[in-house]
C-alpha cells in the first residue's frame, strides 16, 4: 500500500486529489496539511511514502517544507512531489534541487496523477513527461555550467552516457533502447551513478548533470 499525504492550502484541491487517489486499491491517504509547517510535522509523525506538496502555502511554503523533510534523516524514505502551475515555473528547478522527486501540474489528468504517485513511490522520479523536460532545460539554461566536477572521474564512459540520458528525462527502458542494453542493465548503471555521485534519486542526478556541465542546457538527446 502506498501511503500518501496531501499538502495544499486549498480544501477543494485536497478533496479532488483524495477522491481520485482513494479509488485505487494500492493507494491510501494517511494525512492532509493546509500549510507547509503542518506538512513537515505530519510527515515526521506518519512518514508517508509520498507527499504531494503545493509550492505556495501560508506559514511555510512548499519549497522550504520540502527542504526540511528531505533534510530529516528519519524521513529518508519519504518522497516529495511538487504540485505547481505554469505561472509558478520559477520554483520548479529549486524544488528539484531541494530534493523533490519531481513535480506535477495541478490540472494533470487523473491517470497521470495516479501514475505519478506510483512512479515516485517505487523510487523513480517524475522526469519523463515532455513538460518536465522543457522546464528542466529552461531552468538549467540559467546556470553557467562549471568545468566537469572531480566526482565525474569516478564514472565510467558508459555511466557518463547513461547520466546524459537520465538528464534528458529518459526512463530506464528508453535508455536501454538508446544504448542497446537490457532494462535491468540500465537500472544497474543508474544505481551505480547514484551511489558514486551521492545523489538521492534521479531528480537530483538531473541537477548534478547540468551543474557539472555533463549536458548542455536544452539538449534532449
Amino acid at each position: 500500500m502506498i501511503r500518501v499525504m496531501l499538502a495544499d492550502d486549498q480544501t477543494l484541491v485536497r478533496a479532488g486529489f483524495r477522491s481520485i487517489l482513494e479509488g485505487e486499491d494500492d493507494i491510501e491517504i494517511v494525512a492532509e496539511a493546509g500549510n507547509g509547517e503542518q506538512a513537515v510535522a505530519r510527515a515526521g509523525e506518519l512518514r508517508p511514502d509520498v507527499v504531494l506538496m503545493d509550492i505556495r502555502m501560508p506559514v511555510l511554503d512548499g519549497l522550504e517544507a520540502t527542504r526540511r523533510i528531505i533534510a530529516d534523516p528519519r524521513l529518508e524514505s519519504v518522497r516529495v512531489v511538487i504540485l505547481t502551475t505554469f505561472d509558478l515555473d520559477d520554483y520548479v528547478y529549486g524544488a528539484i534541487k531541494a530534493g523533490a522527486s519531481g513535480f506535477l501540474v495541478k490540472d494533470t489528468e487523473p491517470p497521470e496523477l495516479i501514475h505519478g504517485v506510483r512512479v515516485v513511490a517505487r523510487g523513480d522520479a517524475l522526469l519523463a513527461p515532455t513538460v518536465t523536460r522543457r522546464l528542466i532545460a529552461e531552468f538549467a539554461s540559467r546556470i553557467t555550467a562549471p568545468p566537469p566536477a572531480v566526482e565525474l572521474n569516478a564514472l565510467t564512459d558508459r555511466e557518463r552516457e547513461v547520466l546524459e540520458l537520465v538528464a534528458a528525462g529518459l526512463s530506464n527502458e528508453e535508455i536501454a533502447g538508446r544504448l542497446v542494453l537490457s532494462p535491468a542493465t540500465a537500472k544497474t548503471h543508474v544505481s551505480r551513478i547514484l551511489a558514486k555521485l551521492g545523489a538521492r534519486d534521479r531528480a537530483q542526478l538531473v541537477v548534478l548533470a547540468y551543474e557539472m556541465g555533463v549536458i548542455r542546457p536544452g539538449w534532449l538527446g
